[in-house]
């Protein structure tokens, strides 16, 4: 096991974020978290970075508990993430947005190696090392937000809403590059609003609503389910109940 989240309860002030969330994820899964937007998704995604701080619960990470220690140290341990809405710096170069993802110490003794396989992935930044992150396209950056975590040398890479604000053509070559990560021995967590494309992807899934657990499963098992179906695709069903709540 990778991953262990436990119990893990975060709050904003008085307003509760997460309720009593447990995930986990084997080494090498794809796991997926989906949900309507505000149900904690990426609240979850940002606690786990080290980003919030949790009230309750814990986070294990390789059978060490994380709870609580800096972003900067979860990152080195091997946990990248791809924040909401890329968070690239546009005044900056494509290279030299790369070159950020590279400064852990984890990554530096391997920094050509990492970046030849960034660019095998995403030729295009190759093609615009020189050009300025905020002129390029949001299929472009979104390439440039994974190729910089990607430098950091991840082992459990955590993508909160990659497909957000892109064409559905751009959304279809984002889902085959995770898809080719993960086959590359990645583990991912997949945080999405695309509930089809993200299950059909997952090996697991689990569904948060107002920052609880609701729902586990595979992901073909969950793309079945009638309250899956007619919550977030909008589907008219039979009225069948899952056992997997």
């Amino acid at each position: 096991m990778i991953l262990r989240v436990e119990g893990l309860d975060l709050f904003y002030g008085d307003a509760q974020a997460l309720g009593g969330v447990s995930i986990d994820a084997e080494e090498g899964e794809l796991i997926a978290i989906v949900g309507a937007n505000g149900a904690g998704k990426s609240s979850l995604i940002r606690t786990i970075a080290g980003i919030e701080r949790p009230r309750a619960g814990h986070i294990f990470y390789r059978n060490s508990d994380i709870t609580g220690l800096p972003s900067y140290r979860i990152c080195n341990l091997g946990i990248g993430q791809v924040a909401e809405g890329r968070q690239i710096f546009p005044s900056l170069t494509v290279e030299e947005n790369r070159e950020m993802g590279a400064l852990l110490p984890r990554a530096r003794a391997k920094m050509a190696e990492t970046m030849r396989e960034v660019f095998a992935t995403f030729p295009r930044l190759k093609e615009r090392r020189g050009q300025l992150a905020g002129t390029m396209s949001g299929g472009e950056q979104q390439m440039l937000a994974i190729g910089r975590c990607l430098r950091g040398r991840p082992e459990l890479i955590m993508l909160d809403e990659p497909s957000l604000g892109l064409a559905p053509t751009l959304v279809q070559d984002l889902f085959r590059t995770v898809r080719t990560l993960n086959e590359r021995g990645l583990t991912v967590l997949l945080v999405e609003q695309n509930v089809v494309a993200s299950l059909k992807l997952a090996k697991r899934a689990y569904v948060l609503e107002n920052g609880a657990i609701v729902m586990r499963g595979t992901g073909a098992e969950l793309i079945a389910d009638d309250r899956v179906r007619q919550a977030y695709l909008g589907v008219e069903t039979s009225g069948r109940k899952s056992p997997h709540g």
